[in-house]
């Protein structure tokens, strides 16, 4: 099941009737309130969040929503006015997996939907097959979603957690932002989006002195070296 909240008739009607019509389950919402109010019933499989919305906007309920333990790994997908790079960026650091500019074609947003979705699906199954990784004051467990730098627990979105656990499988091993975009978001973009460069920044910022771990190599990519 997906959520929609996006205040624009026409663009709401249209998503909701074409993803369902793909099989997708979807349900619109046109103000936060309905939304919140549908959030006690049932938790959907992703959200399509709008920015620019009545009562709150989509930058305020995506905090509220990494800011809940029972919210805080639903795939959160943007959808953004053209051009706006800085609701793209606060998006994102703020925990968003994706975003989607306006106005996008629908065949490009089933698509990255449900690449979103795979991953969801994908993620128990692939976490409980990964051994636990110790570096330094770091440690992760993938199998219970724990991180800890020294002895301070360390909460981080879904993304940011894979893109964790892909580094430290491949460490020493450079990753290009396509092998991570590819790996994690499970697409490629156009080769304008900031979202690893987001992504890394704030994972960097979240894991304290551990932080510098994760080495950039310019030009290329990211790894976490060998070193302890």
């Amino acid at each position: 099941m997906i959520y929609l909240i996006e205040d624009d008739n026409n663009i709401r009607e249209l998503v909701v009737y074409t993803l369902n019509n793909t099989g997708i389950d979807t349900v619109g919402f046109e103000r936060p309130s309905l939304f919140w109010q549908a959030m006690e019933q049932a938790k959907p499989d992703l959200i399509l969040l709008d920015i620019m919305l009545p009562e709150e906007d989509g930058l305020q309920i995506l905090k509220k929503l990494r800011a809940s333990d029972s919210n805080r790994n639903i795939p959160i997908m943007m959808l953004t006015a053209k051009g706006s790079e800085y609701d793209k960026v606060i998006g994102l650091d703020m925990g968003a997996d994706d975003y989607m500019p306006k106005p996008f074609g629908m065949m490009e947003l089933i698509a990255r939907i449900k690449a979103l979705l795979r991953r969801t699906e994908k993620k128990p199954a692939s976490a409980t097959s990964r051994k636990d990784y110790r570096i330094g004051e770091l440690y992760v467990c993938p199998a219970s979603h724990t991180v800890k730098v020294g002895n301070e627990d360390i909460v981080l979105t879904l993304k940011e957690f894979d893109m964790l656990c892909l580094l430290l499988e491949n460490r020493g091993i450079v990753m290009s932002r396509d092998q991570i975009l590819t790996k994690v978001w499970g697409y490629s973009f156009d080769g304008e989006s900031r979202t690893v460069d987001v992504h890394i920044r704030t994972l960097r910022q979240k894991l304290l002195q551990a932080g510098d771990l994760i080495e950039t190599i310019r030009g290329v990519g990211y790894k976490i070296g060998e070193r302890i």
